[in-house]
């Protein structure tokens, strides 16, 4: 497990970011039609984007990078609070079909918050533009447009569980539930502006993306999940656990109900320290296996998850 710096220091650093001017235009527009999230949250993944990027982004281009992986947390989490937070599954389904068939949105539909959508479609325009204008975007469209749909597909799981929590299983948050933490779409990113980026790579790098973004999701996992429980989210991995192991009944949860002993009794049954161990075997697992990958230095990448969890760690109950 990373030894984190003092939580004070670290914090204080995430709030001293200066967010780019276009991230801030967003973000201004952002809570005015949800307002779900604090500016803590993008100045947080603004950050960390220096330590997990990947080393083959040309130099000329990391700044672009950064802002536009920012902008696209913004419209990733945008989506997530519609579906999750708001139960918002009419304008989640057309905000869908912003990225692959935006001819068919239609603003008019039937109980389709129009605000939030033209927020999402003006959005999805800037980040499209961008990524257009990549050296190598034609090569990695068809990926990224892939994993993206993996990132939707597990907010729909998320609230699929929320709505009938006897359907919880650890294997099914593992499998699903860690795309909501968009490391192959923001990897997918990184690649179109990788010009020395050797293709032979590719295969090798998702497998320990892979193993990268279920450590992620394990970091969200145990910093998260007793702001999400008051939510009515139950798809955390830490709830889903303590459901499976009988520590609480599916029939329990509910927000109007007596959470405070329920978070008392997945705090003692020791499913987070669980989970943290699992963190830290993954964490042994990809530093000890030799990947063949030339052109990404997978040190730094690896070293750039141990960053993340010390971020999450760090701001535990604040995003």
């Amino acid at each position: 497990m990373p030894v984190g710096r003092d939580q004070t220091d670290l914090i204080g650093e995430v709030t001293a970011v200066e967010l780019p001017d276009i991230v801030l235009d967003v973000v201004d527009e952002y809570e005015r039609v949800l307002s779900d999230r604090d500016t803590f949250l993008w100045q947080w993944i603004h950050s960390l984007f220096d330590a997990f990027t990947l080393s083959s982004v040309d130099d000329r281009d990391l700044l672009e990078v950064k802002e536009v992986k920012t902008l696209f947390t913004v419209f990733i989490t945008t989506l997530d609070d519609l579906i999750e937070s708001h139960d918002d599954k009419v304008t989640f389904e057309e905000a869908r079909r912003v990225v692959r068939d935006p001819d068919t949105v239609d603003p008019s539909r039937e109980g389709v918050n129009g605000e939030v959508l033209a927020f999402i479609e003006d959005l999805w325009g800037r980040i499209d533009e961008s990524l257009r204008a990549a050296p190598r975007y034609g090569e990695f469209k068809d990926i990224f447009e892939y994993d993206l749909r993996q990132g939707f597909n597990a907010m729909e799981y998320t609230r699929l569980v929320s709505d009938n929590a006897h359907i919880a299983n650890a294997t099914g948050a593992r499998t699903y539930d860690a795309h909501n933490m968009v490391l192959f779409p923001y990897t997918d990113i990184d690649l179109m502006f990788s010009s020395g980026f050797a293709l032979d790579d590719l295969s090798a790098l998702r497998d320990l993306t892979w193993d990268l973004q279920k450590m992620a999701r394990i970091g969200n996992w145990v910093t998260t999940w007793e702001r999400e429980l008051t939510e009515g989210d139950y798809s955390a991995g830490v709830i889903v656990q303590a459901i499976q192991d009988n520590v609480v009944n599916a029939d329990e949860l509910d927000p109007a109900g007596d959470l405070e002993s329920i978070v008392e009794r997945i705090k003692e049954c020791g499913v987070e320290e669980a989970f943290l161990d699992e963190w830290c075997q993954r964490h042994k697992r990809v530093c000890e296996r030799e990947y063949d990958i030339e052109s990404v230095d997978v040190a730094a990448y690896i070293g750039g998850m141990e960053t993340v969890m010390e971020y999450h760690l760090a701001s535990r109950g604040m995003k």
